[in-house]
């Protein structure tokens, strides 16, 4: 039998492990333990009580040596003494899971923030887990060709389409309807594919958190939702780690044949979680002032969010502060590389009324391909987008002259590429309170069809404005 101090001896699992506070310097902590059997792994979670008895959470970072861990909170460190007792789990942060938590919020280690009454499942699944890996038969019956999702938006099927397991960035600033497109993609997701919703909260302000809840709740899509925040007022820990709690979530959803609609709220937040981490743990930063693990935390994150054949899909939609409107800082090219879409909203757009708010020049899609959506979809987007370019540059030219001094052929362009901006436009059922009109859900093939008739110059005789939000196109006249 080995002795104590054998190399082959291992740690009894089943005997608690203590150590104590040896350094507390805001959301850090130093640990200290009696045997070297009892150091915990990286990435395990450490229990204790701050002097009050509120529970403290800490998360190993580092190994300092000698026996002593250094941990990131994940929880306010305020009134933890020094010497505390420290408890050792032994494992990773895990979360409650279940049918139970749609409808309610929850913070990053899955218990209720909602003031409702407490869970009662008891399953858990541990959030840091690896990318899954599939292998793939040669002559497996499912096809790894992309499937579209539908969504019912025509500005999203027609130009910029989803699909399954696909991600999207959302670019855009307070009030330009970003709650708006996703409430609706929620709404026509759930209902269409009988699936379910995510929602991460990443450093959001708690007034922003209530207000999502009221408005899930008047539009009756609570049900099929489970909402993940760590807040703003939260240790950057919680921030970080509150990712890895929604896409758990997500994945257990998807592993029951569902199509969830993953939406994370801001991710840019998530990565300022980071770095500040690492600025805790003394990290030398890059040149640009970022952790020197950025690109390979946010690919840890996106490489866990795709679609599994056969079974269900985690579609995820992306919020992303882009700061100082600067496209080349390093947060957001880590992002954009992962993303198989953007969708830039304009707060010009929204300012004018046109929902959504997408400006079609700066927004792009990799799902646009003929591959995917087909040849005839293909060529209409192209179209479409030729002629936004197209009104776009004349569009000053018209404000002095006026259309009539256009050359004949460009006026007709013009007043198309008018019509086809209006008809992008379309009244969404969770808006219906404030258009004062039955939303609508386009299916791709009758927007294309519309589309295709536009372009044709079937309704040259119409104005602009009949084809403002509207769903289907108005009747053509002869």
């Amino acid at each position: 039998m080995s002795g104590p101090g054998s190399q082959n001896s291992e740690p009894d699992l089943t005997i608690p492990c203590y150590g104590k506070i040896i350094l507390v310097r805001g959301p850090v902590a130093d640990v200290r333990f009696e045997k070297p059997t009892d150091i915990p792994a990286l990435y395990d979670i450490l229990m204790g009580r701050a002097i009050d008895g509120r529970k403290i959470v800490l998360e190993v970072a580092e190994h300092l040596g000698k026996n002593d861990v250094r941990c990131i909170s994940l929880s306010d460190t305020l009134n933890l003494q020094l010497n505390s007792v420290i408890l050792n789990t032994r494992k990773s942060v895990s979360i409650r899971v279940g049918d139970e938590l749609f409808g309610r919020i929850i913070n990053v280690f899955g218990d209720p923030v909602d003031g409702m009454a407490p869970f009662t499942d008891t399953e858990f699944k541990v959030t840091r887990k690896p990318p899954r890996q599939e292998v793939f038969n040669i002559q497996s019956k499912f096809s790894l060709k992309p499937q579209v999702l539908e969504t019912g938006v025509k500005f999203v099927d027609i130009l910029y389409p989803l699909c399954r397991g696909s991600k999207m960035g959302i670019l855009g600033g307070a009030g330009c309807g970003k709650s708006v497109i996703i409430l609706e993609l929620i709404n026509n997701i759930v209902k269409k594919y009988d699936g379910a919703c995510v929602f991460v909260g990443i450093g959001e302000r708690i007034r922003e958190g209530n207000d999502l809840f009221f408005e899930l709740k008047e539009n009756h899509l609570l049900h099929r939702v489970k909402l993940v925040f760590g807040q703003m007022n939260e240790p950057p820990g919680a921030r970080f780690e509150c990712v890895n709690t929604g896409i758990t979530l997500a994945e257990e959803l998807a592993e029951q044949n569902k199509d969830v609609l993953l939406f994370m709220d801001n991710v840019f937040r998530f990565i300022q979680g980071g770095q500040e981490i690492a600025a805790l743990l003394g990290r030398v930063p890059g040149e640009s002032g970022y952790q020197p693990t950025l690109q390979s935390e946010v690919n840890y994150v996106q490489e866990r969010i795709r679609s599994i054949p056969g079974r269900g899909s985690i579609t995820s939609l992306q919020a992303v502060y882009v700061p100082a409107d600067d496209m080349t800082d390093p947060s957001v090219v880590a992002i954009f590389s992962c993303l198989d879409g953007a969708l830039a909203l304009s707060r010009d757009l929204a300012q004018r009324g046109f929902y959504p708010a997408i400006e079609a020049l700066r927004s792009s899609c990799t799902n646009l391909d003929p591959r995917i959506v087909g040849q005839r979809h293909y060529d209409v987007s192209q179209k479409l987008l030729m002629l936004f370019a197209k009104y776009s540059s004349l569009k000053r030219i018209v404000q002095v002259v006026g259309v009539d001094e256009l050359p004949k052929e460009d006026q007709v362009d013009y007043k198309r590429a008018e019509k086809l901006l209006n008809f992008m436009t379309q009244p969404f059922t969770v808006g219906e309170a404030f258009t004062g009109k039955k939303g609508e859900f386009v299916k791709t093939e009758e927007a294309i069809e519309d589309c295709e008739n536009v372009i044709a110059g079937h309704y040259d005789k119409l104005s602009s404005q009949e084809f403002y939000l509207i769903g289907r196109a108005p009747k053509k006249r002869e």
